[in-house]
């Protein structure tokens, strides 16, 4: 019979405002019929079975557990776990926050209606656990960052899985052509900085750039083109009131108009005001 063992190691970096921020890390054989809550948490916290049995309840719903099986409870949510009477689990888990940290646990398919994943096929699960207890147990001065790199890959892991699977309803059942559309917002809200243009964007889709326009205008109102110079000229507003120590035409080259006299043009076209005009106007409400 295996001994009981917990071991745990905590982020030696006090980090705030990370984009992914993970607290601890550890494993923990249990005894049997182990068990804790029902309680919350303020965080993400993350368990990944290794070996043995037991049951996650959450949201009113339970959840029988095995090895390779990964179960995430969410901020805030009164949930309890037990491990089995006669083969108690091993587990390691993670514990994390930060602003994007919602949204990264839901590309990797984990929801409060579906808090439990099949990860068995992931043969780097234990791995990544094992290197993120590694970083801290170490104290490593870049523990935080090369935590939260671990942890971003782990996540990744989950994600493909998630995408593959055949439960993955937000895949099978999303209309093609919307797909398209959220491909196509996505590029140019990613790419707008960038000199790129509606053919590029069609060859990068392998899809004619007439169709493209038709489907975008139909589903937005509006052509690809406009959507994308709106896109620049409102960051370039953004940038106008937070970056004072950048020109007019340092900021248009930002957000991928190099053409200076063209972008005050379409600014004031928007705005009713000059980019500088516009500035001005900022820094009195201001004083």
């Amino acid at each position: 019979m295996r001994q009981d063992t917990y071991k745990v190691a905590s982020n030696p970096v006090i980090t705030y405002n990370e984009h992914m921020n993970v607290l601890f890390a550890g494993e923990s054989q249990t005894k049997p019929s182990h068990q804790r809550g029902p309680k919350v948490y303020d965080f993400y916290l993350m368990h990944t079975v290794l070996e043995g049995k037991g049951e996650f309840s959450c949201g009113g719903s339970s959840y029988p557990l095995r090895a390779g099986h990964t179960f995430l409870i969410e901020p805030e949510q009164l949930v309890s776990y037990i491990s089995d009477a006669d083969e108690p689990w091993l587990y390691r888990w993670v514990a994390f926050n930060g602003p994007h940290a919602a949204e990264l646990v839901q590309s990797a398919g984990f929801s409060v209606a579906s808090p439990v994943s099949e990860t068995s096929q992931i043969r780097r699960v234990g791995v990544l656990y094992n290197q993120i207890f590694s970083v801290f147990r170490k104290g490593d001065p870049a523990a935080h960052l090369k935590a939260s790199g671990y942890l971003q890959l782990l996540l990744a892991e989950f994600c493909s899985v998630h995408q593959l699977s055949g439960d993955n309803t937000a895949l099978t059942t999303m209309d093609e052509t919307e797909k398209l559309m959220q491909q196509m917002i996505h590029y140019l809200s990613t790419q707008y900085a960038q000199p790129v243009s509606i053919e590029q964007m069609a060859e990068s889709f392998g899809y004619n750039r007439a169709y493209l326009s038709r489907v975008f205008k139909r589903y937005t109102g509006e052509s690809p083109i406009t959507f994308l110079l709106k896109l620049r000229i409102d960051k370039a507003r953004q940038m106008i009131r937070e970056r004072e120590g950048l020109t007019i035409e340092q900021i248009a080259a930002s957000v991928g108009l190099q053409d200076s006299l063209y972008f005050s043009k379409q600014f004031r076209r928007f705005y009713g005001l000059s980019p500088s005009a516009y500035r001005e106007s900022m820094r009195q409400m201001k004083t």
